[in-house]
C-alpha cells in the first residue's frame, strides 16, 4: 500500500472515530449551549480538570518519594485527565453548535491545550523523578518538547499562509497514548506488584517522544517544500 494510501485511510478512520464521538457528546452540547454555557468557558474547565490530574501523579511522586503504593491515586489521575480531554472536544461543538465560533475562542483554545499538555507531562516527569527514574523523566521531557513543536510549527506555517496539518502524532494521539500509558500504569501496579509498571508509562512516553517529534520535523520539510513551490 502506498504512503499516500495509508495518509488517506488514517485520515477516513480518524474522521469517522471523531463523528462517532460526537453523535454520543451532541446531547451534552445541546445541554451546555441551554444553559448558556460558553465555549471558552468549557475550555477552562477542561483546563482546571487536567490541572487536578496532575496533582494527583504529583501526589503519587510524594507517595513512591516515601516508599508507600502510588498506584492507585496514579490510577485515578489518569482517569480524571481522559474525563477531561473530553471537553477538548465539547468547546469546539459548543462553539458551532452554538454559533458562537471567535477568533479569540479559537487562540483560547489552542493555548490552554499547550498548558494542559504541559501540566499533564510535567506531573508524569515530577512522579517518575520520585521513582528514581530519571531516564524516564528525560524521555518525557523530549515528548514535552516534541508535542509542543507540533502546534508551534503548524501556527508558524498558518501564519505565513501554509496549511500544516499533517503528521500522526497530533493532539488527540498524544491524548490516548499518554492517557493510556498513565492508567495502564496504575492498574498495572494494582494489579501486578511484582511487574516495575512504570516501564509501561515510559514505552508511552518514548512514542510520544519519538513520534512528535518526527511529526514536528515533517511537518518543517512540508512546509520547506511549500515555500519552495510559491
Amino acid at each position: 500500500m502506498a504512503i499516500e494510501d495509508i495518509k488517506t485511510t488514517a485520515k477516513s478512520t480518524r474522521d469517522s472515530l471523531q463523528n462517532g464521538i460526537y453523535c454520543v457528546i451532541n446531547p451534552l452540547v445541546r445541554l451546555f449551549i441551554k444553559m448558556g454555557v460558553t465555549p471558552n468557558m468549557v475550555t477552562t474547565i477542561g483546563l482546571l480538570g487536567q490541572i487536578a490530574g496532575a496533582a494527583f501523579m504529583v501526589w503519587a511522586g510524594y507517595l513512591a518519594s516515601k516508599g508507600e503504593n502510588p498506584f492507585s491515586v496514579f490510577t485515578w489521575g489518569g482517569i480524571i485527565i481522559i474525563l477531561f480531554s473530553v471537553f477538548d472536544m465539547l468547546d469546539g461543538q459548543v462553539a458551532r453548535l452554538g454559533n458562537m465560533i471567535t477568533r479569540f475562542g479559537a487562540m483560547y483554545d489552542s493555548v490552554l491545550d499547550r498548558y494542559c499538555e504541559m501540566f499533564t507531562l510535567g506531573g508524569v516527569a515530577f512522579y517518575l523523578i520520585q521513582c528514581g527514574d530519571l531516564l524516564g523523566a528525560i524521555i518525557t521531557f523530549l515528548g514535552l518538547i516534541g508535542s509542543l513543536m507540533v502546534s508551534y510549527v503548524r501556527a508558524r506555517a498558518e501564519g505565513l499562509n501554509i496549511e500544516c496539518k499533517m503528521g500522526f502524532m497530533q493532539r488527540p494521539e498524544r491524548v490516548v497514548v499518554a492517557t493510556v500509558g498513565i492508567i495502564a500504569t496504575g492498574i498495572t501496579g494494582l494489579c501486578a506488584p511484582t511487574f516495575n509498571p512504570n516501564i509501561i508509562l515510559v514505552v508511552a512516553m518514548a512514542i510520544i517522544a519519538v513520534f512528535a517529534n518526527i511529526t514536528a520535523f515533517a511537518r518543517i520539510n512540508h512546509c520547506r517544500k511549500a515555500m519552495l513551490e510559491k
